[in-house]
Order: structure tokens, then C-alpha cells, then sequence
């Protein structure tokens, strides 16, 4: 009734001065409007035609209802009917020139009419410019069909495209990229068919991409307003098919397909962002796939703030998404295989690109981030870790230091279970300090201790001394067990572990001898032998208690709670190493 009565009142305003009482009532909508029918027929082909073909001889009301722009835009043309001034603006002359084509008010049918001076104003004045070209294009979106059919859509685009381009080109305002904050008022559709003309125009891929990483940030800017993943928004988990939520999926399918060929022209951490958006609205698998395939290419790059992609269960619970960043990292070692045989190196061989070492540096940290994830499992946390070869790891310290946080997130495993958690990392690989901290780890297996234990003995043994901050250097033999069969790699370990046992064994056992001479030979109390006997051993083990290379981690052991002090690694524990 409101708008009834409004639009009678303003009608009013320019109609019933006349001397000649209203004899038809135009309904658009709810709105209704008292006019003459002479006035009316004298402009528009389209209500001449229907007052001559109605059945009804006296014609006294016309809906027109599908008319575009509504109750506004036929008032417009009214009073254009009925010579009354009103303004043409860039918001307007879409939607005014729609419902004058509707209205048929064309020069065909009555000189200088409506429909003609929709058009010069649009070619002359709303075109002219790159932001009148774009407010005129955003008016099209809710007069769709017509206005594309009327080709009001087309020559919009084809002007936009122009002129963005010759703005990317030829910067004439600053910023540089002002243009692309322009484009983003538009709807998804019209964004794409700005970005084809631009492209059919020759427009580089950088200035594509530019445009598009804009579009993406301000039209889903609750989505990926920061990018380290912690800006997602969430949503109730039973509105997951809303309007809106269905709008968003639909606009990050439509930005993905937008993507130029050219697989290193966008930050990674903006496809990560665009990832998180894409886990997080369910979108098609195929976005999916060409957001990972791209975030592979770029990977040396990633930092683990990026590879941190939430996804959520039905309930709205918080997870990640593993299987992501496995396929990611799966895909660029495939990468480097295939360029490392073509490039005629051995990837096999441990010749590994500096790329690859950075992306091992990487994996493991992102490890050790994830290690403390309650649904992480034993499986799932090798099938990561091993993704790497071994050989692109310098040192196994990073991934030790993952392992220790996952061993402390999980305190129930039982032996076999941390066995097969520590089954990716080579003991040989650590440094010197981290060597000591393992020795020292009541968390490890027990298999993992001794190698630390028995490999610092040897060296103090052999009177070597590895270098603060130094990586053990592996032999030939156990850097390349991997390179022959199991079997056989596994019986020379133990051969030489075995016979490196004996040796210990025969040197404990001259020390015990010539402590038992000197102790008969000077009356000394037999406690003596027992005190000579793990003199070798308590001296390291007292070494070895005073270091502690994390202590000043963020994450991994820094705050350790174990009272080590009480722990003497002089006596075995009851789990025998077997070496058979």
C-alpha cells in the first residue's frame, strides 16, 4: 500500500495538473500510476498495441509488470511521455534504455524518443570512461537477459577491457594497479568475460594476475583476509548448502578456472589462501587438483604457516588437511625425479637439487608442527616423512626433533609402536648435540639409544671429536643401504656392529684385568674392580648429562618435565639390542 499510494503521490505531482482527467491505471508491480492514454501511445509502439488488440474496447488498466527496472525506470518513461525532466546518470541508462527498447520507444517509431537518447548518452558520456564503463556494467547484472540481448553487456565489456588494458599498459594514475580495484564491484560472470577480453587484447599474464589476486582478496575477504589460515571464517556446519555459502563455492570455482596457464605468476601464499577456501567450501575436485598442482610447482617456496590447510568434519570440528599437502609434496619429488633423469643425474643416487633439500627442511617442520595433532596417526606421520628421500636431508635433526614432539604428544605407544615412528630417521644423521639429547630421551626405543650411545663411544674411542654444530659423516656403506638389497645391507651392519661389540667387550675386559692386578698388588678393597669396571661408561655418560641441544627450543623439548638425574644410562636396560 506504501508504494501504491507514493508513486499516485508523485505521479500526481505531473499528471493530474492537466485539464484532461486520467482514463488508464499502469500497474508495474504494486505500484500504480493514473496516466492518459494519448500520452502514452504518442511515444510508445508497445501500449499502442495493446490497447489496439485487446478484446476490451475501453481499455482502463495495463499491467506492466515484467517491464526492466521496475516501478522506477516506467515512471522515467512516463514522464518522458509526457516531456517532464529527469536525469539520465551512469547508474540509470542501463536500466532506462532496457525499459525504452521494452517500451519500444525507438526513433522508428516516434523521432528523438527515449530509446535514442538512452544510447548517445551511454556512447558519449557513461562509456567514456573506464569507471563509468564499469558502474554501467554492474547496473546489467539484474536486468539480465535483456541487457545482454540488447548488447548493452557486450559493449560494456569490450570497453572495460580496452581501457584496463591500455591502464596496465600505460599507467597514467596512481597507483599503478588502480584499474583492478574497479573491476571489483563486478559479479563473477562479468569479471570473466572482463578478464577474456583482456586476454583476447594481449594483455601479460602478470597484469592478469594482478587483477585477479585483487578480485579474489576483496570478494572473499572474510575467507582469505590473511594468509596464514587463521582468518577463515566458519560457518554453522547445518548451513552448509546456504545461499550464501553456495554463492562463495561457486565464486572460487569460477576464480580457479580464471587462473592464466602460467604456473609461477601467483604468491603461493595466495593459492594456499585459495585452497583453504576451496577445503573449506567443499568445492569441485578439480579446483581442488589445479590448486595443488600449482602450489607443487612453487613448493621451494612454502613456508608451514601455508601448508596449515583447516578442513572440518560434519559436526564443524577443526581438522587438517593431510592428504593435500601429501599429494602436494608428492607431486613436486616427482617433479624433481623426472627433471634429475633428464637432466642426466641420478636421483636415485642421492644427488638431490638444492630445491629439493629446501622442501625437506620444510616437510620436516611442518612435521614437527602437526606432530602434537590428536587424529595424526603412526602411518599417516611416515607417509609424509618419507615422501622425502633420505639423501636430500643433510641432517636428520629437524625430523628428530618432529619425531620427539610426536613421541611426547603420545605417550601410550607402546616399544614397537616408536619404533616404527623413528623407522624414518637414521640415527647416523644426527648432529653431535642432537646425538647427546637421543642418548639422554627416555621417550625413544631403545634401539634408537643405543645407536646414539654406541656411536659417541666409538668416536670418543677412536679419539675423533665431531665439531660443534656438525653433521656426523655417514660411511659409504650405511649413506647408500638403500641402493642394495635388505637382506644383505642389514647382515653388514650387524657384522660390523658385532665385531665392533667384541672389540668394546675385549677393551672392558683389559681394563678389568689391569685393574685387578694394581688392586692385588696394593691390598686394595675387591669394591675397587667394580669401580674401574664402568669407569669408561660413567665418564661419557657424565659428558653426555651435561648437554642438552634443545633446551632453548619453541616446541620440541624445552620444557621437558622428565627428571633425568635420575636416569643412569651406565646400566643396560633389561630390553636386549639384538644384533643377530
Amino acid at each position: 500500500m506504501n508504494s501504491m499510494s507514493s508513486s499516485l503521490q508523485r505521479t500526481g505531482q505531473w499528471v493530474f495538473s492537466q485539464d484532461i482527467p486520467t482514463d488508464v491505471v499502469v500497474e508495474v508491480g504494486e505500484a500504480n500510476f493514473s496516466l492518459h492514454k494519448f500520452m502514452l501511445v504518442a511515444k510508445s509502439n508497445y501500449i499502442r498495441k495493446l490497447i489496439m488488440e485487446s478484446k476490451d474496447s475501453d481499455v482502463t488498466r495495463i499491467d506492466l509488470s515484467d517491464i526492466p527496472g521496475g516501478p522506477e525506470m516506467f515512471e522515467k518513461a512516463a514522464k518522458f511521455c509526457y516531456g517532464v525532466n529527469f536525469e539520465i546518470t551512469v547508474q540509470n541508462v542501463a536500466a532506462l534504455h532496457c525499459a525504452a527498447e521494452f517500451l519500444q520507444m525507438t526513433d522508428k517509431y516516434c523521432d528523438n524518443n527515449l530509446a535514442g537518447r538512452t544510447q548517445d548518452f551511454l556512447s558519449q558520456v557513461a562509456l567514456s570512461s573506464l569507471s563509468g564503463a564499469v558502474v554501467v556494467l554492474k547496473s546489467c547484472e539484474i536486468l539480465l537477459p535483456i541487457s545482454r540481448d540488447l548488447g548493452i553487456v557486450r559493449r560494456c565489456v569490450d570497453v572495460v577491457g580496452a581501457k584496463a588494458c591500455n591502464e596496465a599498459m600505460f599507467p597514467c594514475r596512481t597507483p599503478p594497479n588502480w584499474w583492478t580495484e574497479e573491476l571489483c564491484i563486478l559479479d563473477v560472470d562479468f569479471f570473466t568475460d572482463v578478464v577474456a577480453s583482456m586476454k583476447q587484447r594481449g594483455l601479460k599474464p602478470s597484469s592478469l594476475a594482478s587483477a585477479i589476486i585483487t578480485y579474489t582478496e576483496r570478494s572473499l575477504r572474510d575467507l582469505v583476509r590473511d594468509h596464514s589460515g587463521r582468518g577463515v571464517k566458519f560457518s554453522d556446519p547445518e548451513n552448509n548448502d546456504s545461499e550464501e555459502r553456495s554463492q562463495q563455492r561457486d565464486l572460487v570455482e569460477s576464480i580457479v578456472s580464471l587462473l592464466p596457464s602460467d604456473k609461477g605468476l601467483f604468491p603461493i601464499n595466495f593459492l594456499c589462501s585459495l585452497l583453504r577456501c576451496v577445503v573449506f567450501l567443499e568445492a569441485s575436485l578439480a579446483s581442488k587438483n589445479e590448486l595443488e598442482k600449482r602450489i607443487s610447482v612453487v613448493l621451494e617456496h612454502v613456508t608451514v604457516d601455508d601448508l596449515l590447510i583447516p578442513s572440518f568434519t560434519y559436526d564443524g570440528e577443526r581438522l587438517l588437511d593431510l592428504d593435500s599437502v601429501r599429494r602436494i609434496i608428492s607431486t613436486f619429488v616427482e617433479k624433481e625425479k623426472n627433471v634429475g633423469v633428464f637432466n642426466g643425474g641420478d636421483f636415485n643416487k642421492g644427488l638431490c637439487s638444492a630445491s629439493l633439500q629446501r622442501v625437506a627442511r620444510t616437510v620436516d617442520s611442518y612435521l614437527a608442527e602437526i606432530a602434537t595433532y590428536g587424529e595424526l596417526t603412526i602411518s599417516k606421520f611416515n607417509a609424509i616423512a618419507n615422501l622425502v628421500q633420505k639423501s636430500a636431508r643433510k641432517s636428520d635433526d629437524d625430523l628428530y626433533r618432529a619425531i620427539d614432539i610426536f613421541l611426547k604428544a603420545h605417550p601410550n605407544l607402546d616399544e614397537i609402536e616408536r619404533e616404527k615412528v623413528c623407522s624414518s630417521m637414521d640415527p647416523l644423521k644426527l648432529s653431535y648435540e642432537a646425538r647427546l639429547h637421543a642418548s639422554q630421551n627416555k621417550r625413544l626405543p631403545v634401539n634408537i639409544v643405543l645407536h646414539a650411545l654406541y656411536y659417541d663411544q666409538l668416536k670418543l674411542r677412536s679419539g675423533v671429536e665431531d665439531k660443534e654444530g656438525a653433521v656426523v659423516v655417514v660411511p659409504e656403506a650405511v649413506a647408500t643401504r638403500g641402493q642394495v638389497k635388505a637382506d644383505a645391507s642389514l647382515a653388514r651392519e650387524n657384522e660390523a656392529l658385532r665385531s665392533e661389540l667384541m672389540k668394546m667387550k675385549m677393551y672392558v675386559s683389559d681394563l678389568q684385568k689391569s685393574g685387578a692386578a694394581g688392586a692385588s698388588s696394593s691390598n686394595a678393597p675387591p669394591s675397587n674392580k667394580k669401580s674401574s669396571k664402568s669407569t669408561f661408561f660413567s665418564s661419557v655418560s657424565k659428558k653426555l648429562g651435561k648437554l642438552n641441544p634443545f633446551r632453548h627450543g619453541s616446541k620440541d623439548t624445552s620444557n621437558i618435565d622428565e627428571d633425568l638425574a635420575g636416569v643412569d644410562i651406565t646400566k643396560p636396560r633389561r630390553r636386549r639390542f639384538s644384533i643377530s
